[in-house]
């Protein structure tokens, strides 16, 4: 058994990836309480909203195995620098950007970045520290990435109270200058050379199939699911994700190893992981907006208006490990997801009458919903694996989770966006208002600003608090069904005693 001797830096390099996963987690929620400023300053639409927030979040997915990767063979310390200032760079394309194709660039440049810094940042604490400070080191990283979730939105109100839409990517310019500074002076270089190779067929053919299936999914309201281009692309991404299959299968060190969802257990808690990644990603991106556009909060108050959630969140992974030994992980599972699926329909029978009161009691249970059914889910996976196999099954659930929230805001931002069309009243209105009006409630505000229309305001109001209805009521489904199947098919065995319940804690102890 290798020895790793203590070096006498490491709780100084500690740092360094703590400053780099925070700004990486806040990054992740400070977005969503910019997109109605940034609607409004570049006449986003609904759709190229959606591509502000999918671009980083499908590159990312696609991106991050092959980084991992890149990292154990060409040095883990070398790869996270380029990844921060690749994510710097990103930053500094966003903050100066004068439209809405830069931003949407600027944000899969980010991607690149974050997919870099992820796995990279947990990979290099097994050379670190020795097994009994790894729990503790992972614990301090773990909460520093979940720890920038509640901070996106207020960091990002606040800035917006007070700056233009470009100062929630400039503020990360600083922090990820911080942390490669750390990393060049702290951090020791570390690397696998026995590794798999970086498939750089395997790599192209996620992105594309991702980005093809996003894409139809987010045109298809405004196209209709009829449309050439939207079949196209539908058509595209089935036989480019089918390939990325038949490839992943027939090589002998796959990146995505496709033979790990013959095992029960990874498949079905992988399978609960990703509908609540889905759910909760739709939920944060339809939102902001009800608060801010809606309901007349600025950004500021949109962002403390988010927080409860949050709490529901924490109170969750403090009681999680708690549930999972009295009750085993599928209880927990179903459990979670039921209070999921009664969040969303709560939340689905939201009014312009309801009061704040009644929105922060079911963004509470939404959050503890998610976090009771994601960590028992996430190491119920890894624990359904033979050890060996624990770093590529990290890998691939990770991945898919992803995957499922980039879908979760292309398919419910676009069912979204046809009803606020659907049911949006532009009677009166000339043609070329009554398709700005439709774009988006931002949208829908300007116009109503502009012709001093009373009833298109009211409207526009209605048919986005019923839009935000209807995908609550699917993501209550949703998870509904996703109960169902945790409790008819996940493993019933509880977790053994003393496995890690946090989820980057099980990517690590993965890794380790």
């Amino acid at each position: 058994m290798e020895t790793i001797t203590p070096d006498p830096r490491r709780w100084w390099a500690l740092a360094a990836l703590v400053a780099s996963m925070l700004t990486l987690g806040f990054d992740l929620t400070i977005l969503n309480v910019a997109l109605p400023t940034m609607a409004a300053d570049l006449d986003a639409g609904t759709g190229a909203q959606q591509w502000m927030a999918d671009a980083y979040v499908v590159v990312f997915a696609a991106l991050m195995l092959p980084a991992g990767l890149l990292g154990d063979r060409f040095g883990r310390r070398r790869m996270l620098i380029a990844g921060l200032a690749v994510f710097l760079a990103g930053s500094l394309v966003g903050a100066l950007a004068g439209d809405v194709h830069t931003v949407i660039a600027a944000r899969a440049l980010m991607g690149v970045g974050g997919a870099l810094v992820t796995p990279l940042a947990l990979s290099v604490l097994p050379t670190l520290f020795a097994p009994d400070e790894r729990t503790k080191a992972v614990g301090i990283v773990s909460a520093a990435s979940a720890l920038g979730l509640p901070l996106g939105p207020i960091i990002g109100g606040w800035l917006l109270n007070h700056f233009w839409w470009g100062s929630v990517f400039l503020v990360n310019v600083p922090m990820a200058a911080i942390g490669i500074a750390a990393c060049v002076l702290l951090l020791p270089e570390t690397r696998d050379p026995s590794s798999p190779t970086v498939d750089a067929l395997s790599t192209a053919l996620t992105v594309t199939g991702l980005g093809a299936l996003v894409y139809a999914i987010i045109e298809a309201p405004a196209r209709g699911w009829g449309d050439p281009l939207v079949l196209g692309m539908l058509a595209a991404s089935v036989v480019l994700i089918a390939a990325l299959v038949l490839r992943e299968r027939r090589v002998r060190h796959p990146m995505l190893d496709m033979t790990l969802l013959t095992h029960r257990g990874f498949l079905f808690n992988t399978i609960a992981a990703t509908l609540v990644n889905f759910i909760l990603s739709g939920l944060l991106f339809v939102l902001p907006p009800f608060l801010q556009a809606v309901l007349g909060h600025d950004a500021l108050g949109t962002g403390v208006r988010l927080l409860p959630m949050m709490g529901g969140l924490l109170v969750a992974s403090r009681l999680a490990p708690k549930v999972v030994t009295r009750f085993g992980a599928r209880a927990t599972v179903s459990a979670g997801l039921v209070v999921l699926a009664f969040a969303g329909l709560l939340g689905s029978r939201t009014t312009m009458d309801s009061g704040y009161g009644f929105v922060a009691l079911w963004l509470s249970l939404t959050g503890f919903g998610f976090g009771l059914s994601l960590i028992p889910a996430m190491n119920g996976g890894l624990s359904a694996l033979p050890r060996d196999r624990a770093g590529s099954g990290s890998g691939l659930l990770m991945t898919m989770r992803q995957v499922g929230g980039a879908i979760g805001i292309a398919l419910l931002g676009s069912l979204l966006a046809g009803t606020f069309r659907d049911r949006l009243d532009v009677t009166g209105l000339p043609a070329q208002a009554a398709d700005t009006a439709g774009e988006s409630v931002v949208a829908a505000h300007l116009v109503a600003r502009r012709t001093g229309s009373a009833d298109l305001l009211a409207s526009a109001n209605s048919a986005y608090v019923h839009g935000m209805g209807v995908v609550l009521l699917v993501c209550g489904i949703a998870a509904l069904v996703a109960a169902l199947l945790a409790a008819a098919f996940l493993p019933g065995t509880p977790r053994p005693a003393g496995t890690s319940t946090d989820p980057d804690m099980a990517a690590e102890e993965a890794h380790a």
